[in-house]
C-alpha cells in the first residue's frame, strides 16, 4: 500500500568523541576508487514496542554518535576520490512519523514506495555526507531504520557490520561489539591514475524497473535437485545461491533472445576476504570483493546446469593467488577497461549478481528484538540482482532490475512463476 512520510526533524551527528590527529586521513584503497559514487542503501523493519518516541529517538542518536567514535570515518568527509577527510563534521540524521501501520505496509510492500524511507536518494550522484541516517515511526509504534553509506568507502558487508554495531551499543553491549579496522590501503594501495576508468560505467538513463521475487525452502529444493539430477551434470551439490543466479542468468537470456553475435555473461560479486591469505574478518571496513565473469559462449544454448558449472568454475579462480595478482591494481583495470569497450560496443551483455545473503543483517537487534524484515530498495541499473536472505534463513529473495521492456517479460516467465513464493506478506 502507498504512504506518506512526514519528516520532523534533521540534524548532524557527530561523534561523541574526536578523532585522534594521527587517525585524520584516510586514504582509499585502489577497489574503494573503482566503485561508483552512489550509497548503498538497507532498511531493517521492527515490530510495535513499548517506548517513548522522545527516548527512543535520543537513544538512537546518543548510541549513534558512540558509535561514529569507531567507524570514524563515516563521520568525515571524501576528497578527490583518494582519500577521507576524517573531520568529525558528521553523518546525517533525519527522524520521520510515518502515517501508516507496518501490517498493511508489509502485507504487499511495493519495491518503489520503500524509498520514501531512505533518507537520501542512493542514486542521485555524491553527496557530501558519508553516512546517512533516516529513523522511521510508524503509527501502530513499528519501525524502521534505514541506512545509506557512500559505497567509496563501504560495501554491503561493511554496512551490516556498522548497523550491527550501531544496534550494539543502542542496547548498551557496545563493548562486546567487533573494533573495525581500515586499512585495506595497505593492501591495495590507491592510484593516482585508473588509466581512463570511469566508476560511473553501467549506471543508465534507461526506464529501469525493480522487483522483488521470493524463492523459499521448496522451491530452492526444485532448483538444486534439478541442476543434481540433470544428465552429465558437473555440479551435485548446487548451493541456493548458485542455483538462484544461474536460473536468473538463463531467464535473462531467454528475454533478451540473444543473437549469435553477442555474449551474454554473468558476473557476480565475490567477498574477497575470507579468500585472502590469511583471511580477513568482517571487521575489515571497506569495498573487499571483486567480479567472476562466467560466459556464455557465442550462439550457443547453455543448460541450466552448466550454467551452475559456469558460475561455480568463475568463483572459484578468486582465490589467495589471484587476490595477490589484484594487488597493483593494473591487471584489473585493464579487465574492467576491456569490459567496458565490450559493452560499449554492443559485444557483450552483462548480468550482475551481488549475494548478501551470508550478511548477519538479522541479528541488528537496537533492544527492540531481530527486523521483522530486511530490504534494499530499487535502483537505476539494468540487469542487477541482489540476492538477500529471508528472515528464517532459508529462503532467497532476489531484488531483480531490469530494463521496464524486459521485466515485463521476465515477470511472466511461466517457469518462474511456477517457483515463487506468492505470498508477498512479510508478518504472518
Amino acid at each position: 500500500m502507498a504512504f506518506k512520510v512526514e519528516i520532523i526533524s534533521k540534524e548532524m551527528i557527530k561523534p561523541s568523541s574526536p578523532t585522534p590527529l594521527h587517525l585524520k586521513t584516510l586514504d582509499l584503497s585502489f577497489l574503494d576508487q573503482i566503485v561508483p559514487p552512489v550509497y548503498v542503501p538497507l532498511i531493517f523493519f521492527y515490530p510495535s514496542h513499548e517506548y517513548d518516541r522522545d527516548l527512543r529517538f535520543e537513544s538512537l542518536k546518543q548510541s549513534l554518535s558512540n558509535t561514529l567514535t569507531r567507524f570514524y570515518p563515516l563521520a568525515g568527509r571524501l576528497r578527490d576520490n583518494a582519500y577521507v577527510d576524517c573531520n568529525d563534521t558528521g553523518a546525517e540524521y533525519a527522524e520521520a512519523l510515518v502515517h501508516a501501520d507496518l501490517r498493511h505496509v508489509l502485507e504487499n510492500p511495493k519495491e518503489d514506495d520503500l524509498k520514501k524511507l531512505l533518507p537520501l536518494d542512493p542514486y542521485a550522484g555524491a553527496g557530501e555526507a558519508l553516512l546517512a541516517v533516516q529513523a522511521n515511526l510508524f503509527e501502530c509504534g513499528a519501525a524502521a531504520v534505514a541506512v545509506c553509506v557512500s559505497h567509496k568507502v563501504a560495501d554491503g558487508s561493511s554496512l551490516v557490520a556498522f548497523v550491527n554495531g550501531w544496534a550494539a551499543e543502542t542496547r548498551g553491549c557496545g563493548y562486546a561489539a567487533m573494533e573495525p579496522r581500515f586499512d585495506l590501503a595497505s593492501i591495495f594501495p590507491p592510484r593516482e591514475d585508473l588509466c581512463g576508468f570511469r566508476p560511473t560505467a553501467g549506471m543508465t538513463k534507461e526506464k529501469v524497473v525493480t522487483r522483488r521475487f521470493v524463492f523459499d525452502r521448496v522451491a530452492l529444493g526444485k532448483m538444486k535437485a534439478a541442476v543434481a539430477a540433470a544428465e552429465g551434470s558437473h555440479v551435485t551439490d548446487p548451493t541456493r545461491v548458485e542455483a538462484v543466479s544461474a536460473f536468473i542468468w538463463k531467464q535473462m537470456m531467454e528475454v533478451a533472445r540473444v543473437s549469435s553475435r553477442k555474449i551474454y555473461a554473468a558476473i557476480h560479486a565475490v567477498n574477497l576476504r575470507p579468500r585472502m591469505s590469511p583471511p580477513l574478518t568482517e571487521s575489515s571496513i571497506g569495498n573487499l570483493w571483486r567480479f567472476a565473469a562466467a560466459v556464455s559462449p557465442l550462439g550457443t544454448s547453455m543448460t541450466y546446469d552448466s550454467l551452475v558449472t559456469q558460475l561455480r568454475t568463475a568463483i572459484k579462480k578468486i582465490d589467495g593467488e589471484y587476490v595477490k595478482s589484484m594487488m597493483s591494481g593494473n591487471a584489473y583495470l585493464e579487465y574492467l577497461r576491456r569490459m567496458g569497450e565490450q559493452v560499449a560496443k554492443g559485444e557483450v551483455e552483462f548480468c550482475n549478481f551481488s549475494s548478501w545473503c551470508r550478511f548477519p543483517a538479522y541479528k541488528a537487534d537496537f533492544g527492540w528484538g531481530t527486523p521483522v524484515w530486511v530490504s534494499t530498495t530499487t535502483m537505476p541499473f539494468k540487469n542487477v540482482v541482489i540476492l538477500m536472505a529471508t528472515r528464517c534463513g532459508e529462503g532467497i529473495e532476489a531484488w531483480v532490475s531490469l530494463l521496464e521492456e524486459d521485466m515485463a517479460v521476465f515477470e511472466r516467465d511461466s517457469e518462474l512463476l511456477s517457483l515463487l513464493n506468492t505470498n508477498r506478506k512479510l508478518l504472518a
